[in-house]
């Protein structure tokens, strides 16, 4: 019998004895449930996490500490909360999955954390951004951002800009919630005045009455959060309704002025000050490769916020499982992630073992004109930026 017949003959037998050789055992896929919009309204938000996952293993292989990596994507539609859970079930019970991932919105995130912490598997929030969604589960780490972190910058600099009046305009769920009350707080006690706080629904919002109400109200800013792909919107109807030219200046998070959507935004956006963890324009060499590496793979796009949370949520997983030699177990896996530093594209960024969340640069920017199509430049930044917890 030769050499490659007996290895074939020993490791079926071994198989039929219910032992699983420790090779055998090491190529075993890793299979990762990727859940994230790609149908809807928040479709650009999976686009951009599918991408950036697709670059990540282009870039370091398909297959990390002996573990090939298997990516199963999902389409939640990214609005209705008991299609995320049911997914997530079905990717825990007959998938198998090790690792639960992406989460666009944060009713999704916080539907399927139950599921996470029962199968014991870590789940990486990519893109959710309420605050709590690390306390929903002990198996959560988040590797995007939160609203409360990237605000509470934007009310200092607001406050120390010349701007005494604003009124705030948030989407009327986690997120907007926490970014209101963080802007609130933040503005107040640098001695500026909130005139009125403004909510929109989620679901199908019309801004119209509320900038209809902003420049009755006549604030020296308006200060909006709206979700990824509702910026365009905002930016519309804020120039069509001429507040700009009553002189009410336009401050948001970076959401508003999502990478990916700057070119449809166009002029409107010119001169727009926004607070934010990335952009497409962020001056590293790291950034500089990954936006050419992203636009060559995806022809017409351009990386955003959301694409960075998922590029550092595999760079993350694939870290992890180095430390644990290939070991899926779930609590290894989460206590390789926990405190876990380096270098990303946006700059430098940390997962708090405590908390779980990440710690990162908040960047102030200015909307610009520049080659050709529209940036967010930045000019001023905070370092080492933790969630605030409100």
């Amino acid at each position: 019998m030769n050499q490659q017949r007996r290895q074939l003959v020993l490791g079926a037998a071994a198989l039929s004895a219910g032992v699983l050789p420790a090779v055998a055992r090491a190529a075993e896929p890793l299979k990762v449930g990727l859940i994230v919009p790609m149908s809807g309204p928040f479709a650009s938000t999976g686009r951009q996490i599918e991408a950036a996952v697709k670059l990540f293993i282009q870039q370091n292989g398909a297959s990390v500490a002996g573990r090939p990596v298997e990516i199963l994507l999902k389409d939640d539609g990214g609005v209705a909360p008991d299609v995320t859970k049911r997914l997530a079930l079905e990717l825990v019970a007959r998938d198998k999955v090790q690792v639960l991932a992406g989460f666009g919105l944060t009713p999704l995130a916080f539907a399927a954390a139950p599921v996470a912490t029962q199968a014991k598997v870590p789940m990486i929030v990519m893109a959710a951004a309420t605050s709590s969604i690390p306390q929903r589960s002990p198996y959560i780490v988040r590797t995007g951002f939160t609203l409360a972190q990237v605000t509470a910058p934007l009310a200092q600099w607001a406050g120390k800009s010349k701007i005494k009046s604003v009124v705030t305009l948030v989407s009327d769920y986690g997120p907007g919630l926490d970014a209101e009350k963080v802007f609130v707080k933040g503005f107040a006690e640098g001695g500026g005045k909130v005139v009125d706080t403004l909510r929109a629904p989620l679901r199908n919002p019309d801004y119209a009455p509320f900038l209809a109400r902003v420049r009755d109200l006549k604030p020296d800013a308006l200060f909006v959060f709206v979700p990824s792909g509702e910026g365009a919107a905002v930016l519309k109807q804020f120039t069509e309704r001429g507040l700009a030219a009553a002189g009410v200046r336009l401050i948001c998070t970076g959401d508003v002025l999502d990478d990916d959507l700057m070119a449809s935004i166009g002029p409107a956006s010119v001169g727009v000050v926004s607070s934010h963890h990335y952009s497409a324009a962020h001056a590293s060499a790291e950034n500089k490769a990954y936006v050419e590496a992203f636009s060559k793979a995806n022809p017409g796009m351009r990386p955003n916020f959301h694409s960075v949370g998922a590029y550092d949520g595999m760079h993350l997983l694939y870290h992890a499982l180095k430390q644990t030699n290939g070991d899926s177990n779930g609590d290894k896996l989460l206590a390789a992630m926990k405190g876990v530093a380096w270098t990303s594209v946006r700059g430098p960024v940390s997962i708090d073992a405590a908390t779980r969340d990440i710690v990162q640069t908040v960047y102030i920017r200015k909307a610009e004109a520049s080659a050709g199509s529209y940036y967010n430049i930045e000019f001023d930044q905070v370092d080492k930026v933790r969630d605030p917890g409100v």
